[in-house]
């Protein structure tokens, strides 16, 4: 179960692990009529096991740009990507695919859950993909969803279920696979304030029993919660450092 904690100078900074995401010379641009729009300007990210990272910046930053390259879900103009030592540029689109299913877990602002299915069945959903079997899929929900505290809820359709208690679900759904990286797109822009907390209190708690949690957010109070803060400008990191 998790606390409501606000963040404190007090907080666990876990040991850096192996190197996740190494990305050199990133640039990504888009053809908008007549016009080259230059979203991301040779970018260079290192991110380790067991790190929990922000990704902020104001609106066409690249923030967006970004995520979606560390999420394996576009490819760079130019540049190096590789994700836990291999090259994603040389990989088919079944590699990619099984990266996304297996490697990296996303929780995002508007849950994407499946409506008319329970919150246990939405959090198996990974692993039919990854061809588990029925009892290990069913075993495997319902830890992760009692690690989150909803382990009363799980036999819920999402409409039975708070905005806090959706992304909740999305959360377990992310951590099932048991993910190299958890990665959040705005995580609590549906929320009101308290609820948020309380779901950013339970990335703290992720982040403590080793889990490696990137945050893409336009809002420092969420940002304050990593321990490293990535801030982008006009394609390119205006900074890269420690929350103070």
């Amino acid at each position: 179960m998790i606390s409501s904690a606000a963040p404190t100078a007090a907080r666990v900074v876990r040991p850096k692990g192996p190197l996740v995401i190494e990305i050199e010379g990133v640039s990504k641009e888009y053809i908008m009529g007549s016009e080259v729009i230059h979203a991301l300007r040779g970018v260079d990210l290192k991110i380790f096991r067991n790190e929990y990272l922000a990704i902020m910046g104001p609106s066409g930053s690249g923030k967006s740009t970004l995520m979606n390259m560390l999420g394996c879900l576009d490819t760079p103009t130019a540049g190096h990507y590789e994700f836990n030592g291999k090259d994603v540029a040389a990989m088919i689109d079944d590699e990619l695919a099984e990266i996304r299913n297996r490697e990296i877990g996303f929780v995002f602002q508007t849950f994407n859950l499946l409506p008319r299915a329970t919150a246990l069945s939405n959090v198996e959903l990974p692993l039919i993909y990854a061809g588990y079997s029925p009892s290990e899929r069913r075993d495997r929900a319902i830890e992760v969803l009692e690690n989150v505290g909803l382990g009363n809820r799980m036999h819920h359709k999402p409409n039975e279920l708070s905005g806090g208690q959706r992304q909740r679900v999305a959360v377990a759904r992310a951590l099932v696979n048991r993910p190299s990286i958890i990665l959040a797109d705005e995580p609590t822009g549906n929320l009101d304030s308290k609820t948020g907390m309380e779901i950013m209190a339970l990335f703290e708690d992720l982040y403590e029993q080793g889990n490696t949690i990137i945050v893409v957010t336009h809002e420092e109070d969420i940002a304050r919660h990593a321990r490293r803060i990535v801030r982008l400008r006009d394609g390119l990191i205006e900074s890269d450092g420690p929350v103070e």
